[in-house]
């Protein structure tokens, strides 16, 4: 808090940061607390299949530090920029960057609230005389607080402490106690079928749709344009991005099904004192954790996944209120003095926090409709962005129909629960659409 002098400290940490720190971050954020525990389901559910969902995660960030680094990076009309609307805006004009800005803080205010109610229900449901509000309260001051506080730099620094502490409790406490208290590789193996000890349990599909799902986030993601710009240069900037995606998978990729399989080798040896046919697969991991491991070392487990779920929740507040004072309220931050602004910016990100904690106290099914609001974004978002940097194509009329036709179909084919072709993702088809507008447009104008 005290060395940040203004906006540039705040929200893009002085444009000098580390790759390492960097990388870390980017990590600590794009697997966060939801791929923590869904790929605890996934290996519960598939085996060490389900590894292939992050190998997506690998593939974007390097795709991203090969291509899309170099053109936002090194182009001077950028340097000055604080979110990833503001590039829109510079691309198309201002009207689509406030609809762009509009898009990117409602999908990350949802995206705070559903963090934290995550992390919130995860606690109650492994501590049993813990309360969800009272969980909510403690984490969720916990993040609004030194994020408000410190900004950026406060962000990524504690999401490399975040990340560390997450791989440590996996590797020195949940994967070998876990591993020993269900018998050893004998027993893991006289248990489950050959399928989940192979790369091949899945259906083309499931990659598709992981695909579709997690690569264009490293394309739209205003968490991840906001790293970009506090990185030092494009190399370091690239480093970051060669650092996450590695981190992602291999190493984080198959520590996570690993601990999902070794919950379903006890939930069929019987370990698991809630086994019931209905189980929910991702709930198997942290009631594994509650059974077998005693008191201290529980508590140093979860603080591994609190920490992974906080490290996703101050990125997405820290980029809401970005999307905030820059994009929708820029013109009236343009006019106060550097200290005020950062003043009124760490108002901002209390107020949106403290929102945020609202939202979340009050919706049980926030998490689902964060979803739906996530999708909007990638498939409204990804067609224009990459017309404009990649194609030149710089049509304002083109752009705005294809944000609002591309995330209108996403949202409204999952809201819908209509049977798609060949089971794949509303992504595909929202993004699909968004392409044709964008083409008929731009050539009908």
């Amino acid at each position: 808090m005290h060395k940040n002098e203004g906006q540039d400290d705040y929200y893009v940490g002085g444009r000098n940061m580390g790759a390492t720190h960097i990388g870390l971050s980017v990590v600590a954020t794009d697997v966060g607390g939801g791929f923590s525990i869904g790929l605890g389901g996934l290996g519960f559910t598939m085996g060490i299949s389900g590894s292939w969902m992050l190998f997506t995660g690998l593939l974007g960030a390097w795709l991203a530090a090969v291509f899309l680094i170099p053109r936002v990076k090194s182009n001077p009309a950028f340097a000055k920029f604080y979110t990833f609307p503001q590039i829109f805006r510079y691309l198309f004009n201002r009207d689509v960057g406030i609809v762009a800005g509009i898009i990117c803080f409602v999908g990350y205010l949802g995206f705070t609230s559903s963090q934290l109610l995550a992390g919130a229900k995860l606690a109650a449901g492994t501590f049993k005389d813990l309360d969800l509000n009272m969980a909510l309260l403690v984490m969720g001051i916990i993040a609004v607080v030194y994020t408000v506080l410190g900004g950026l730099k406060a962000v990524i620094y504690t999401d490399t402490i975040q990340w560390i502490i997450l791989i440590l409790g996996f590797i020195f406490i949940g994967l070998p106690i876990s591993f020993f208290h269900v018998g050893g590789w004998h027993e893991i193996q006289n248990t489950l079928p050959p399928k989940f000890f192979t790369l091949s349990n899945l259906t083309w599909q499931d990659l598709a749709n992981w695909g579709i799902t997690i690569l264009p986030i490293w394309f739209v993601g205003m968490t991840l344009y906001q790293r970009i710009f506090a990185s030092k240069d494009v190399k370091t900037a690239q480093r970051a991005w060669y650092i996450a995606g590695l981190f992602e998978w291999p190493i984080m990729a198959f520590m996570g099904v690993s601990l999902g399989v070794l919950a379903r080798v006890a939930f069929e040896q019987d370990i698991i004192a809630e086994a019931t046919a209905n189980l929910d697969p991702e709930m198997g991991l942290p009631i594994l954790l509650r059974n077998v491991l005693p008191a201290g070392i529980m508590g140093l487990m979860m603080s591994a996944y609190f920490s992974a779920v906080l490290s996703t929740a101050d990125s997405c507040l820290m980029a809401a209120s970005g999307n905030l004072t820059t994009d929708l309220f820029g013109r009236w931050f343009d006019k106060q003095p550097e200290k005020k602004s950062m003043r009124y910016s760490q108002l901002f990100t209390l107020i949106i926090g403290a929102v945020a904690l609202i939202i979340a106290m009050q919706m049980t099914n926030v998490l689902e409709l964060m979803l739906y609001s996530y999708a909007f974004m990638v498939s409204g978002l990804l067609v224009p962005i990459l017309a404009g940097l990649f194609w030149n194509r710089t049509n304002p009329k083109a752009a705005l129909a294809s944000m609002i036709i591309g995330g209108g179909v996403t949202a409204g084919l999952a809201i819908s629960g209509i049977a798609l072709p060949l089971e794949l993702d509303a992504n595909l088809f929202g993004l699909l659409a968004s392409l044709a507008v964008f083409l008929l447009i731009d050539k009908l104008t």
